[in-house]
């Protein structure tokens, strides 16, 4: 495909599938529903439940870890032999599966419940850097923050319609309620499994394939072609900078996404009218700030609009913390009496606002300064960073808030994205777009 032209709707369309399709595992796995329910029930460790916290922490952190190693071979091999599709299918099958044996978890089974935590999770994260690497191939770098923003979009909404759905028939995350709440597992994973058809119908494989040279592995020939990316690697001193940047920024977001309802939960003591109310309003907001600053990408630059996501960002987290002072600072100025879990909500939609564009700003502006022939490879480097910072983040708030407790905990957050922003400003977008226009993998040997 020339790179200024655009891909057909339907292949746009089919790829931004997938975000939707695995959003019902983020949100129904990870942030809303098991994750909840590994802590209070099945590790169960009332009523401060650090060990639960911990024991989820480390789960988190050893798929990750996981991906760290695998994901840019993985995507080095891919890129060489032009598989993308069928690394990434293989990376679906396994979520679905994994996912779906959660049902047969018992409360007590802490270390089977952690196994496929740590195997479906793996699977997923990495086959989020397998789908991004398609991203370059459907329109000229100009339209990647829309083209971005729409599977982000998508995402939320799929995940909204997932956990919506989840939240009215499962009922509450209890113990009483087990047996019914159970279902979440073969749920998501018949979610996943069904809406992304599309993906693997209509996303094309570009590019001719290539068998592995005789006599080498796979492993062989995706460490050998990271070795010799390595020996440019100040060729893309632009994208080196914006990889340690969204490695600060995906710590924190990882972190929000890991630990936000379980932070409602056990310190704003949200009811369950709150609960799903402030999931609503997240997956709403989220979605509108993917398509909002994937638009707006395209006036003022990828670079700008990652940093202003930046920037709402802390806001969002500084909200988070204060919570509760600011429920009785309204209080004293309105007269009213107000609940934190009500406070909370606005908290809620500019957290929303923030993940929804900080994340699809930053896979697009990683689309921007990636040449076309090192696609796989270089998201690959991108889900590397993500899931390292996944492991810093999400344990060193484990190990933070097993110290000091939760609430003054989430202060970590504001740390990493103030790197974040710190780390990005050496970034010229003009420039790193023209070595990525500019390579040629021939130039590389």
């Amino acid at each position: 495909m020339d790179a200024q032209t655009r891909a057909p709707r339907r292949e746009i369309f089919g790829w931004a599938m997938f975000d939707f399709a695995n959003q019902a595992y983020t949100l129904l796995i990870i942030t809303v529903v098991f994750g909840d329910l590994f802590t209070r029930v099945i590790v169960g460790d009332g009523p401060d439940y650090r060990l639960g916290n911990f024991l989820w922490s480390l789960a988190l952190a050893v798929s990750y870890a996981l991906v760290v190693v695998a994901n840019p071979v993985c995507g080095a091999v891919m890129d060489y032999t032009r598989s993308r599709k069928r690394f990434l299918f293989a990376s679906y099958l396994v979520t679905v599966v994994a996912t779906g044996l959660l049902y047969f978890v018992e409360p007590g089974w802490i270390a089977i419940a952690m196994v496929l935590i740590i195997v479906s999770n793996f699977a997923y994260a990495i086959g989020e850097g397998f789908i991004s690497s398609f991203l370059p191939d459907l329109g000229p770098r100009e339209a990647l923050g829309w083209i971005s923003g729409l599977g982000w979009s998508l995402g939320y909404i799929g995940g909204l319609v997932a956990t919506a759905f989840t939240l009215a028939f499962l009922g509450e995350v209890t113990a009483e309620n087990y047996d019914t709440i159970r279902w979440v597992g073969p749920f998501a994973a018949v979610f996943f499994l069904v809406a992304a058809i599309p993906t693997f119908v209509w996303v094309r494989e570009r590019g001719d394939a290539r068998v592995v040279p005789e006599g080498w592995s796979l492993t062989r020939l995706g460490v050998s072609r990271l070795l010799a990316t390595g020996r440019m690697v100040n060729e893309f001193r632009d994208l080196r900078w914006l990889l340690v940047s969204i490695f600060f920024s995906m710590a924190g977001i990882y972190i929000i996404v890991s630990f936000s309802f379980i932070y409602g939960s056990q310190v704003i003591g949200w009811d369950e009218a709150t609960r799903t109310l402030m999931f609503i309003t997240v997956q709403i907001t989220a979605a509108i700030g993917a398509l909002l600053f994937g638009w707006l990408q395209g006036h003022w630059g990828a670079r700008r609009t990652y940093l202003i996501t930046l920037w709402l960002w802390v806001v969002a987290i500084l909200a988070i913390w204060q919570t509760p002072n600011m429920t009785l600072l309204l209080e004293r100025l309105a007269g009213l009496s107000f609940e934190a879990q009500e406070v909370f909500l606005v908290a809620g939609v500019l957290a929303g606002l923030s993940l929804g564009s900080a994340q699809s700003a930053g896979r697009a502006l990683v689309g921007v300064l990636t040449p076309t022939g090192k696609a796989a490879e270089f998201f690959g480097f991108w889900g590397t960073a993500s899931k390292l910072a996944a492991i810093v983040g999400i344990l060193g708030l484990g190990l933070i808030q097993w110290a000091l407790g939760l609430a003054d905990a989430i202060l970590f957050c504001l740390v990493l994205f103030v790197l974040a922003m710190l780390t990005v400003l050496p970034v010229n977008e003009g420039r790193g777009q023209d070595v990525a226009e500019n390579w040629r993998e021939s130039e590389s040997g």
